[in-house]
């Protein structure tokens, strides 16, 4: 799939009824495994490269290059539209974020998050001005060719401030954004505040309120318009890794191997022929 095929297919996911999931892969295998479930689009997962990668996310410690070969990796083998998980645009200044769009473009993505995130510390988050010019430059650079998201992160780096995080939203989505994002909201109440302040534009939430998963059904019946799962799927594949090592440590190897996937299962999926062993 050409990237402007893939940008439309998943422009026309957000725009038509209801909503839907998008499952976040983080390789080859877990991104055909989810399309073989039926799943129509993809997201990366920076907290899953970073962590494969044996660093920490957040940080900086991924590079652009490095975050969009994973995207176009999964891209091409699900041949399926990706959103690239693309932190807060790697670097401060606007025309950071414009690079980022132009080389997402180039790598397949067919969609790209950017937060209002700093990679440091102090302070955890851009001052409101300069994270609206980030957004808005991104958006120019975007407009027709990829899908943007814009998220803020307040209530991921204890700014638990949902009236900051409805005003950024809507500065977001006035600056052009396509998609808005906001994880860790707290409540169900809170995501219905966020979907009626920035309609019609569609939101993007994080598995579900901070509070708990709900239903999918409750959440499509709110108006969110995308569920993500962020790294959310890959922790719970490092779960059964982590129960196969306690086995495997204890001296069980038939439990730590069982129940395991057939290596021919994925090779068939992946339209390869098994490697002999």
């Amino acid at each position: 799939m050409r990237q402007p095929e893939a940008y439309e297919r998943f422009k026309a996911l957000h725009e038509a009824p209801g909503g839907f999931v998008m499952p976040n892969a983080w390789d080859g295998a877990s991104a055909v495994l989810l399309r073989q479930a039926g799943f129509l689009a993809l997201g990366s997962s920076s907290l899953a490269i970073a962590f494969a990668a044996g660093r920490l996310d957040g940080r900086a410690a991924v590079s652009r290059d490095e975050a969009l070969a994973n995207g176009t990796l999964l891209a091409e083998v699900a041949d399926l539209p990706v959103n690239g998980d693309l932190e807060d645009g790697y670097g401060p200044d606007p025309q950071d974020c414009v690079d980022t769009v132009e080389a997402a473009i180039a790598a397949g993505l067919a969609g790209l998050g950017i937060e209002d995130t700093t990679a440091r510390t102090d302070p955890p988050i851009h001052e409101f001005d300069h994270a609206v010019a980030r957004v808005r430059a991104a958006a120019r650079a975007a407009r027709g060719r990829i899908l943007l998201t814009a998220r803020t992160d307040n209530f991921l780096h204890g700014r638990p401030d949902l009236d900051d995080t409805i005003r950024r939203l809507v500065a977001f989505a006035e600056a052009g954004a396509d998609v808005l994002y906001a994880p860790a909201l707290p409540d169900l109440d809170a995501v219905r505040a966020v979907i009626r302040a920035v309609a019609p534009r569609p939101v993007n939430v994080l598995i579900g309120p901070a509070s708990g998963p709900v239903p999918l059904a409750e959440l499509l019946a709110c108006g969110v318009r995308r569920v993500s799962l962020g790294g959310a799927l890959y922790r719970r594949a490092m779960a059964g890794l982590a129960d196969a090592a306690r086995e495997l440590a204890a001296g069980d190897i038939a439990g730590a191997v069982r129940p395991a996937l057939p290596g021919s299962a994925i090779a068939g999926l992946l339209a390869v022929r098994p490697a002999e062993g």
